[in-house]
């Protein structure tokens, strides 16, 4: 019987601690390829597992088409991506947002982002959003929220449909490869995220100057050129079935990340803040038919 009893407490404790020697993985959209994306995000990876007793955490950089196959097979346990791509797995599989990002951007903290549509300046053909109809169009991927799908939106709105319209519309894959594009004319116009004019600008490979801004809008509190509605920016979000009391205990970890901590200089960040509301993201794919959306 003592035998029993031993062998019994022996597999109970067992069991305990390798649950508390759990590895959560965590799937980050590595847009710049897996290597840009490790440099990033690893540090976080290593904040939360020194600040999690007991759980250690690994990044799993995932390209595009490899983001919505882990989050449905479980290979990941949380994710990071773009906010288009978190609503998505949010309706089709279940997922939550844990904490949305705080960037930072040109030193600017920031929960949110936009869209900028924009040409030459020298290109007198194109001052409205009217005028891009029967133009070269470049944006960045059909599945970038801020690099497409934001001034798709602003467009159907202004009763242009970009797909016959335009004389020819084009993808860059990369924000820089848009701007340079339409600066070289490779294209009439196009679209970027917010911060990615600035961004090039003050590391001396564009001059803001040489572009006109497209349907510009001010926003109270946001500093960069911008034409399209603010959106939240990207959250860390849990898949269905990480457990709620998990997700609770990394939220509460990520908000307490020092600004000047290496992790949150590596991923180019303040910090973190309570999940913010995504429904008006949810809006614009029903809009778009994108997304989960697709072919609705």
């Amino acid at each position: 019987m003592r035998k029993v009893l031993l062998l019994t407490f022996c597999a109970i404790f067992l069991s305990a601690a390798t649950l508390a020697a759990q590895t959560y993985k965590i799937g980050v959209l590595a847009k710049n390829g897996p290597v840009k994306a490790m440099k990033k995000w690893k540090a976080t990876g290593d904040y939360l597992t020194a600040n999690i007793a007991g759980k250690s955490f690994e990044i799993v950089p995932l390209g595009f088409d490899a983001v919505n196959p882990a989050i449905e097979s479980g290979k990941v346990d949380f994710f990071l991506v773009n906010s288009s791509m978190f609503v998505t797995a949010k309706v089709k599989y279940g997922a939550s947002a844990v904490a949305t990002m705080i960037n930072s951007r040109q030193g600017q903290p920031l929960k949110s982002f936009g869209g900028v549509i924009f040409t030459t300046a020298d290109n007198d053909s194109i001052h409205t959003l009217t005028d891009l109809k029967g133009k070269t169009f470049m944006a960045v991927k059909k599945s970038s929220f801020g690099g497409w799908q934001m001034a798709y939106k602003e467009l159907l709105d202004a009763g242009i449909d970009p797909h016959h319209d335009f004389a020819k519309l084009l993808f860059g894959n990369k924000h820089d490869n848009v701007v340079l594009a339409i600066q070289n004319g490779a294209a009439d116009a196009g679209t970027v995220r917010t911060d990615t004019l600035e961004r090039m600008a003050a590391a001396g490979i564009i001059d803001m100057g040489d572009f006109r801004i497209i349907r510009k809008q001010a926003h109270a509190g946001f500093p960069f050129v911008c034409s399209t509605a603010l959106y939240p920016e990207w959250p860390l979000a849990k898949t269905k079935k990480t457990p709620d009391n998990a997700a609770r205990t990394v939220a509460a970890a990520l908000k307490k990340m020092p600004a000047d901590s290496p992790a949150a200089k590596a991923a180019k960040v303040v910090g973190w803040t309570d999940a913010l509301d995504y429904g008006p993201v949810e809006a614009l794919q029903k809009l778009l038919k994108v997304g989960a959306y697709a072919g609705s």
